[in-house]
């Protein structure tokens, strides 16, 4: 069981946003994600910066850590941009990046360039072609595609990722066409569990549903040929019924960690605390959670 934490875009960088990357380096956190959005829920009215240039900067101020996105959608970006950006940020972190990739949401983003919102089919539909083309896009050095959603016409991916063959996907989903493309696609699996649960649902409703995602993520897989050990599985934890509790205590944390980690979950993902947030939690907790709860888990 590995443990990585998320650090929202939101402060300065030169008024504690880089200390907290070098931070969560220091404690032997597996990878420190960001959102990838242009404003999300309740932090809309306030700082929120940019994922790409965010990471590129943590990558500069960092040395072992992996960097990532939690996620990248469609919503507002483009394979044949995107990938540029990757292939770069790839370069300069000196292979540490990984790309957590969903098919987006109804929030802010969805209608920031001046678009009406998609229907989650809409989003599914879009997300089908997005993939395939960003894998070509990170492989290929010259790639040329007409699909209903996307083009690119010559597009140069060179010298392309300095991982390879490219960059490793860890892909959000849970209905059964996501489910298809992390079977495909995906070094990794993501879910945030069952969004129903969040309000009402208890922790055994959450983690019988978990169950039966990794039952869906294990027949995709099986559909193709793929062992379902394959791809890692990814828990981006602050979304269940739990919420914040597991961060109350080691043992609540390390008890939260077990249950998990028998339903094949290979990484749990915890939110840097922000005060006055849904993500509020004591620092000196989660400091020690970081640095204690690995050992404990085996």
């Amino acid at each position: 069981m590995r443990l990585s934490t998320v650090i929202l875009p939101i402060d300065r960088w030169r008024e504690g946003g880089r200390d907290t990357w070098r931070r969560a380096e220091e404690l032997g956190f597996h990878t420190a994600y960001t959102y990838d959005h242009l404003s999300w829920r309740t932090f809309r009215d306030g700082p929120w910066f940019g994922a790409v240039p965010t990471l590129t900067a943590a990558a500069a101020a960092t040395e072992r850590i992996r960097l990532g996105t939690l996620v990248t959608s469609p919503n507002f970006r483009h394979p044949v941009t995107l990938a540029k950006e990757l292939i770069s940020l790839d370069d300069i972190s000196g292979g540490r990046v990984t790309l957590g990739i969903g098919a987006g949401g109804t929030g802010f983003d969805a209608t920031a360039l001046g678009q009406e919102p998609w229907t989650p089919r809409q989003r599914a539909d879009r997300f089908g072609e997005f993939v395939p083309l960003l894998d070509r896009l990170l492989t290929e050095d010259t790639v040329s595609y007409e699909g209903d959603f996307y083009a690119a016409h010559e597009a140069r991916g060179i010298p392309g990722c300095v991982q390879r063959p490219r960059l490793p996907f860890a892909v959000a989903a849970t209905g059964p066409r996501g489910m298809r493309l992390a079977a495909r696609y995906g070094q990794a699996w993501v879910t945030t569990g069952d969004p129903k649960l969040y309000e009402n649902g208890t922790p055994e409703q959450s983690v019988h549903a978990l169950r039966g995602q990794v039952e869906r993520l294990a027949e995709a897989c099986a559909e193709i040929g793929r062992n379902v050990t394959g791809p890692e599985k990814i828990l981006l934890t602050g979304f269940t019924p739990d919420r914040g509790r597991p961060l109350e205590s080691l043992d609540a944390f390390v008890d939260f960690a077990g249950r998990h980690a028998e339903l094949g979950f290979t990484e749990l993902v915890l939110h840097w605390p922000i005060p006055d947030s849904d993500f509020a939690a004591d620092q000196k907790t989660f400091e020690r959670i970081a640095m204690e709860a690995p050992t404990q888990l085996g």
